[in-house]
C-alpha cells in the first residue's frame, strides 16, 4: 500500500470501522475479516464485521465469529453500521457487486472512506487505500502484510494468528496452491505465536456430518462425468439433490477438488442448480486459466486456477454450454 503512512495516521485515533467480505464467505473471507477485526479492536476502534450471507459451520469456532452481522438476517442493523462507518474495509473481493445489496448501499454513500485488501485479478473498487496482490496465496496473507506495514507485527497474538492461519490453510488447499518461501516464513511465525496447526486442521477438515460423506459418494458415483478428450471432469447437483441431502451453506466445499485427483483431469467443474441461478466452480492444474473461461463465458472470475461463474440457463443447458466451449481451449489444455 503506497499511502500506508496516511492510513496509519487516519487510524491513530478511534474510528467507527466496518469490515466486509463476499457472499458465501469461505475460510479466507472469515479468517482475514476476523484477524483484522481483532487487530483493530486492539487499537481501540469500534469495529463490526458484516457479511452478505451466513458463513459455514467449519469456521464457526474462530474467535469472535459469533459477533459477525449477517446482512440477509439483519439488514437494518447492517445498514446502520455502514452509514455510521468512518472507513469500510473490503476484504477478499474486487468488486462491490460481490456483496450484492450491501455493495449497492456502500456504493451509494457520498463520502465514506474505503480500503480494499484483496488477491483477485482486475480490482474494480474505487478505494482510497488499496492492497491488490493477485500473486498472494490469500487475503489472510495480505492482512499479515498489512499489519506488518503498519509497524504493528508485535500486536499479533494467538487469536489473530489462528484467523490468519485458517485463511491461508483453506485458500491454499492445505498448502498445495499459491505457496512461496515468504508464505512459509509467515506460517512459521504464526506457529511461534501459538497456533496449533494439528488442532486447526482437525477443526476445519474433520468435523463433518455423516451427510457430507454420503453427498460426496453420490457426487462421485452418480453425478460425475469425465471428458477425456478435453482432460476435463464435471460434477453437478440438481435442486432435488439439495433437498435429498439437506445441503446447507458450506456443505459442498472442496468437492470440485476431488476431480483434480485424477491424473488425466486438468480442468474440474462443479455445477449446481440453485433456486434462481446455476453456479459454476472451476479449478485447473498448471498453466490452464479457468479465470479466462469464467470471465468470458459465465460472467465470473477469480484466480487463474480457481474461479467461479454463473448462468441463468437451465442446469442441463449450462453443462452443455461448458462442453461446447471446451474445444476453444483444447490447445491450452493440451500444452
Amino acid at each position: 500500500m503506497e499511502n500506508i503512512g496516511q492510513l496509519k495516521a487516519f487510524l491513530s485515533v478511534p474510528k467507527d470501522i466496518v469490515i466486509t467480505s463476499h457472499r458465501n464467505p469461505d475460510g479466507d473471507a472469515i479468517g482475514s475479516s476476523l484477524a483484522l477485526y481483532l487487530y483493530l479492536n486492539k487499537l481501540g476502534h469500534t469495529v463490526r464485521v458484516i457479511f452478505p450471507s451466513e458463513y459455514p459451520d467449519f469456521v464457526a469456532w474462530l474467535p469472535e465469529a459469533e459477533k459477525i452481522t449477517i446482512y440477509d438476517i439483519e439488514p437494518d442493523l447492517s445498514e446502520d453500521y455502514v452509514k455510521r462507518a468512518d472507513i469500510i474495509f473490503c476484504l477478499d473481493y474486487n468488486s462491490l457487486d460481490r456483496i450484492d445489496k450491501l455493495g449497492e448501499l456502500i456504493g451509494s454513500l457520498p463520502s465514506t472512506t474505503l480500503a480494499m485488501i484483496d488477491h483477485h485479478l482486475y480490482p474494480d473498487i474505487n478505494a482510497e487505500y488499496q492492497i491488490s496482490e493477485p500473486s498472494a496465496s490469500s487475503t489472510s496473507e495480505l492482512i499479515y502484510d498489512f499489519i506488518e506495514q503498519l509497524g504493528d507485527i508485535q500486536m499479533l497474538d494467538t487469536d489473530i494468528a489462528e484467523c490468519i492461519f485458517t485463511g491461508i490453510l483453506t485458500d491454499t488447499g492445505s498448502f498445495k496452491y499459491s505457496t512461496t518461501p515468504k508464505l512459509f516464513r509467515i506460517v512459521a511465525n504464526l506457529l511461534e505465536l501459538g497456533v496449533d496447526d494439528v488442532k486447526l486442521q482437525d477443526l476445519i477438515f474433520n468435523s463433518q456430518k455423516e451427510k457430507h460423506l454420503r453427498l460426496l459418494g453420490h457426487c462421485l458415483k452418480n453425478r460425475m462425468e469425465i471428458l477425456p478428450e478435453f482432460s476435463t471432469g464435471i460434477i453437478w447437483l440438481t435442486r432435488n439433490d439439495y433437498e435429498t441431502f439437506d445441503i446447507q451453506r458450506g456443505d459442498t466445499e472442496g468437492i470440485v477438488n476431488f476431480l483434480l485427483k485424477l491424473k488425466a483431469v486438468k480442468i474440474a467443474a462443479f455445477i449446481t442448480e440453485q433456486p434462481t441461478i446455476v453456479k459454476l466452480s472451476l479449478r485447473s492444474k498448471g498453466d490452464i486459466s479457468v479465470q479466462e473461461i469464467a470471465k468470458k463465458h459465465f460472467k465470473g472470475g477469480g484466480h487463474k486456477n480457481a474461479s467461479g461463474g454463473s448462468s441463468f440457463g437451465s442446469l442441463k443447458g449450462t453443462i452443455n454450454k461448458l462442453k461446447s466451449i471446451l474445444p476453444q481451449y483444447k490447445e491450452m489444455i493440451s500444452a
